[in-house]
């Protein structure tokens, strides 16, 4: 391998000066597989580009170059085949900023909101930061569908009224790992047209298809007729693990779309994150084959995760088809038994820092990021074992 995802970094020293929010959140003998937010060094040709740009020394105010949104048509139909224009893209400071902005957008106070759970915790939380109605559906479990979780379209329908305006999706799936099967998908357009909804299909990690031979492709480019109420939402931030740079483009090819959306953005977000940007051209530009070596990584580390988890009584989990994300089920774990959060529990006698599934709508689970080496991933794991085992 060209790449080191072996290696293990401190990311813990020195704490005052290069703080982690992973690593620092818990005290120091405590092993984060918490927020999704990977322990490997980004890509070298990303780490160049930066180090050039730090080097001209000046950091004011900067524009989206025309050679990122090029480079970003091009990523979308080589990896998406789904030709997408340069004038389709505005570039934004996060995901999670921009589901709150088509909500301002979009909606008026007291629309409804509608997404699935389990889900990643903004998602909850933006129609009542907007002045909105949470609305949401829970996906059916996998003991009750194959060994996955699935759609539940009926569960869906039930809970859109008359005020029901937008619809928070998530494709491929943060918490558990789900990519939705065009039957699937087709459901729920079916629904949106009938219901006249907006979408905003949050993509961050297409690029993370953990299935050999799987590719994306953007709910815009599958449902064309609904591509005039989308907004989807692309980053680098979890494929090259430069969060911390805070780059991301919302791809909306309505102009009437488009417009709404920028008018409610102007004051409410900073301009464009000049080092982000520049990570952000270099990623998708030079980035391809240290993302298919993360990709082998993130592979065996779930293989290995799927051995302990079989180990563990009571505990269930569906593999992820995508991202470096696990759901885990430990309601019916006998070490769990009693305890109305099996997050601190492990955390209190493993010292291995999840992520609480009430967090994301369904207590009783944890997610698990597998995204860091195989050695960090092996001692978390015999950690738990100590609990689960």
């Amino acid at each position: 391998m060209r790449y080191d995802f072996a290696t293990p970094i401190d990311r813990r020293h020195p704490k005052n000066d290069w703080s982690s929010f992973k690593w620092h959140r818990y005290a120091d003998d405590v092993l984060p597989l918490w927020i999704a937010d990977m322990d490997f060094a980004s890509p070298p040709e990303v780490i160049e580009a930066l180090q050039a740009r730090v080097a001209h020394g000046v950091f004011g105010y900067g524009q989206v170059r025309d050679s990122l949104r090029e480079v970003m048509c091009a990523w979308s139909e080589t990896h998406y085949d789904w030709p997408i224009q340069p004038d389709w893209q505005l570039w934004l400071p996060g995901v999670v900023p921009a589901l709150h902005l088509a909500s301002l957008a979009l909606t008026e106070p007291g629309d409804g909101v509608l997404t699935v759970t389990p889900i990643y915790p903004p998602f909850l939380q933006v129609a009542e930061r907007t002045g909105r109605v949470t609305q949401r559906a829970a996906l059916r479990p996998p003991q009750e569908d194959g060994g996955r979780w699935s759609l539940d379209l009926d569960a869906l329908e039930a809970a859109i009224t008359p005020r029901t305006r937008l619809l928070l999706w998530c494709h491929p799936h943060n918490p558990t790992g789900r990519v939705w099967s065009h039957d699937e998908l087709a459901g729920l357009a079916e629904l949106v047209r009938r219901h006249d909804l907006i979408v905003v299909s949050d993509e961050l990690h297409a690029d993370l298809m953990l299935e050999e031979g799987a590719s994306h492709r953007p709910w815009a480019a599958l449902f064309p007729d609904l591509a005039e109420r989308t907004i989807t939402l692309w980053a680098p931030s979890k494929t090259f693990n430069v969060a911390g740079l805070t780059a991301a483009c919302a791809v909306i090819s309505d102009t009437n779309l488009r417009q709404r959306f920028t008018d409610v953005a102007k004051g409410l977000q900073p301009d464009g994150n000049v080092l982000g940007l520049v990570s952000a051209e270099a990623a998708y530009r030079h980035g391809e084959p240290w993302r298919q070596e993360l990709l082998a990584t993130l592979r065996a580390n779930r293989a290995s995760l799927i051995e302990r988890v079989a180990r563990w009584p009571g505990v269930r989990m569906a593999p992820a088809e995508s991202t470096y994300l696990a759901w885990l089920d430990l309601r019916d774990s006998p070490a769990m038994e009693g305890q109305k959060s099996p997050q601190q529990q492990l955390l209190k006698l493993a010292g291995v820092a999840l992520s609480d599934g009430a967090d994301f709508g369904w207590p009783g689970f944890v997610r698990l990021n597998f995204g860091t080496t195989p050695s960090q991933l092996e001692a978390a794991l015999v950690r738990m074992d100590s609990v689960l085992a």
